[in-house]
């Protein structure tokens, strides 16, 4: 096996989740390693490590070392970036046999790596190998984090569709729901490009799920500055996109684990199982309204009954049950009633988005109603318990009395 080379086997705690990063032990003259998770990329890893190397010679000669993550490809991108080790000496390939995943094969090599910044990159020429020549004088400046963005001034994406550009403003705006206080940091928390310092993260429990490794630091390291890399993010060159329903899922359980370790588990759960209450009675009464053999009313009219009598079921067990610890202090008629004003417009306007994606993939992709109607509420569902958890059910400060009473 050639120097530098690891298997998963070789590497320590290789089946343990959360991984953490160690702190560097001794003095290092390593500042950057750069870790590239694979799979599939042997048409593409030889002109990255090439095109790689000759940047960072320019900027940090000696100085920065190239980890290549392997997931056992097929098609033998491990092997093709071994031989390239004896050209480039700060080369190191590590091939795992019984791992897969692309944030935790970026987790593994920086466990592995010695330098006082880590970076990860794709390996497929999507991220402009140049870029590395503005991410690190940005690091120079003293963040504790660059992320190359998409979104950034003079960022942007080379030629995604219409459905490619929703698909990825749509996980954007599903992870601000849930997770406000990470997605508002950056303009593209969903990133797969960027550098941040080893003191940052290390000894910190990292469990990623799916692919989205910076929403994770974000979550749970000890980012305190920031700075943002515009960059045009390119088609592939060659194979195809491994985005598939898999890792849709995947960042969604995420994303929600994330939001339970952070805080509202409890009224989350609460919240959702109410949210099942009110599905049942949503598909029951849009069976009942719309289905050819009972009333056959329009859909679009069957849906906004259905779903108006739901969110009147929702209210009054969250207002009874999933928030009463807010409900306690804000007692009476009045109170209640305006909070069923802007529980009602709050879940109106996910009612519209809701009746939208029904209409959608029922009548123009062609899935059945109650199947389209399941998927466009799950969807709706981040949006409800996020923005009413803040302004429906928001905590406000007691106010007195003229006598000076709290009420």
């Amino acid at each position: 096996m050639p120097q530098g080379t690891l298997t998963s086997s070789d590497h320590p705690q290789a089946s343990i989740v959360p991984i953490q990063i160690p702190p560097l032990s001794q003095p290092t003259s390593v500042q950057l390693s750069l870790v590239v998770p694979t799979y599939n990329e042997a048409s593409s890893i030889c002109s990255l490590i090439r095109q790689l190397c000759a940047h960072l010679d320019k900027i940090l000669p000696g100085a920065y070392e190239l980890i290549v993550v392997d997931d056992n490809s097929p098609d033998y991108t491990a092997k093709v970036a071994q031989e390239l080790q004896e050209e480039f000496p700060q080369l190191q390939v590590i091939c795992r046999d019984h791992e897969r995943g692309l944030a935790t094969a970026v987790l593994r090599g920086w466990q592995a790596a010695r330098g006082e910044v880590l970076g990860v990159m794709d390996g497929d020429l999507q991220h402009p190998p140049e870029i590395v020549l503005k991410l690190w004088p940005a690091i120079q400046e003293g963040v504790d984090l660059v992320v190359g963005s998409r979104y950034a001034e003079s960022g942007g994406v080379s030629h995604w569709n219409l459905g490619r550009r929703l698909v990825s403003r749509g996980a954007q705006w599903i992870g601000l729901m849930l997770l406000p206080g990470v997605f508002r940091r950056v303009s593209d928390p969903l990133s797969g490009l960027f550098l941040v310092r080893r003191q940052a993260i290390a000894g910190i429990p990292l469990s990623p799920k799916g692919y989205k490794l910076l929403v994770e630091v974000l979550a749970r390291g000890r980012v305190r500055t920031i700075a943002e890399v515009g960059y045009i993010f390119q088609e592939r060159q060659n194979g195809e996109s491994k985005i598939q329903l898999q890792t849709c899922l995947q960042y969604l359980h995420h994303l929600i684990a994330l939001r339970f370790s952070l805080g509202q588990v409890g009224s989350f759960l609460r919240f959702s199982m109410v949210g099942l209450s009110g599905t049942f009675v949503d598909m029951t009464l849009l069976y009942l309204f719309h289905d050819p053999n009972n009333l056959g009313w329009d859909l679009a009219i069957s849906k906004l009954i259905a779903s108006e009598v739901a969110i009147l079921n929702n209210f009054l067990w969250n207002d009874l049950w999933t928030f009463r610890h807010v409900t306690r202090l804000q007692p009476g008629l009045w109170n209640r009633l305006q909070r069923l004003v802007k529980f009602n417009v709050i879940c109106l306007i996910g009612l519209l988005l809701n009746s939208l994606l029904l209409i959608l993939l029922s009548e123009r992709l062609g899935i059945h109603y109650l199947l389209a109607n399941l998927i466009a509420i799950g969807i709706v569902v981040f949006w409800n318990f996020y923005l009413n958890a803040k302004l429906s059910w928001r905590v406000a400060a007691p106010r007195s009395d003229a006598h000076g009473s709290q009420s």
